[in-house]
C-alpha cells in the first residue's frame, strides 16, 4: 500500500474581542502576529486552520500596509478562511499537531480565563502536541494546570513584557501579563522592548511581541518537522 505523507496542521486560535478596558480601546488580534507565523509555516509546507471562541471573523488591529508580508496575507486564501474561523467548541485540538495563540490586546478579554480555551490547552498538552503563543497570546496559559500544577511553572517562556506594556496599554489591560505568568511560576525571559525573541522549552514555544511573529513561525515549523 502506498504510504500517504500527512501534512502537519496548526490550529490558530484568535480573539473575538474588539474592545478592551475602561477607555473602550479598539483591539482584536494583532495582524502581524498571524501574518508572519503563517508565512513561515506556509514556506515549510505546514497547513493552518483558524478558530475563535465565537467563530466568524475575528476583529483585527495593527495592520501595516507597508509590510509586504501583511499585505500578502490579507490577499491570501488563509485570510479568507480566518474570516470564517470555526467556533472553538466545535473544534477538537487533537485533529491538529500544534496550537498557536496570537496576541493583540483582545486575548486579555476573551482568551484569558476562558474555560474552553483552558480545556484546549490542557487537552493539547496532555496529548503531546506543541503549544505556542506570541505577545499577549500566552495569557491563554494562565490558570491551566497539569497534574494540579500550573502549566507554566518551571518552564521557560516569553510574552509581552511589563516594560512594553507600561508604554503601550497599561491603562487598558486588566492585569500585567508578565507579572501574572511569573506569579504562576514561569521562568520569564524578555529581550529589549520591541525586539524579536522566541523561547522554546520542549513543546512550549512562545514569542515576545509583534516583532517575534516570524521567529515563532520558524520555531514552530522546526519543531513540527522534528516531531
Amino acid at each position: 500500500m502506498e504510504h500517504v505523507m500527512s501534512v502537519p496542521y496548526v490550529l490558530i486560535v484568535a480573539t473575538n474581542a474588539a474592545v478592551i478596558g475602561p477607555n473602550h480601546r479598539p483591539t482584536g488580534y494583532f495582524f502581524p502576529e498571524i501574518a508572519h507565523p503563517v508565512e513561515e509555516l506556509d514556506k515549510a509546507g505546514i497547513a493552518v486552520e483558524f478558530s475563535s471562541p465565537l467563530g466568524g471573523k475575528p476583529p483585527e488591529d495593527g495592520f501595516d500596509g507597508d509590510d509586504p508580508t501583511q499585505r500578502a496575507f490579507r490577499d491570501s486564501k488563509a485570510y479568507r478562511r480566518l474570516a470564517r474561523s470555526r467556533k472553538l467548541s466545535e473544534v477538537d485540538v487533537l485533529d491538529y499537531d500544534a496550537v498557536l495563540f496570537p496576541g493583540g490586546l483582545g486575548p486579555m478579554v476573551d482568551i484569558t480565563g476562558n474555560p474552553e480555551v483552558q480545556a484546549v490547552v490542557t487537552r493539547a498538552w496532555e496529548a503531546g502536541l506543541i503549544v505556542s503563543a506570541v505577545c499577549h497570546g500566552p495569557s491563554a496559559f494562565l490558570g491551566v494546570t497539569v497534574d494540579g500544577v500550573p502549566l507554566v511553572r518551571g518552564r521557560k517562556l516569553t510574552a509581552f513584557s511589563k516594560a512594553e506594556e507600561d508604554g503601550y496599554a497599561k491603562e487598558d489591560v486588566p492585569f500585567d501579563l508578565e507579572t501574572a505568568l511569573r506569579d504562576e511560576g514561569a521562568l520569564f525571559e524578555a529581550a529589549e522592548p520591541w525586539h524579536s525573541k522566541a523561547v522554546v522549552d520542549g513543546r512550549l514555544i512562545t514569542g515576545q511581541n509583534p516583532q517575534s511573529g516570524a521567529a515563532i513561525g520558524e520555531a514552530l515549523a522546526d519543531a513540527l518537522r522534528a516531531s
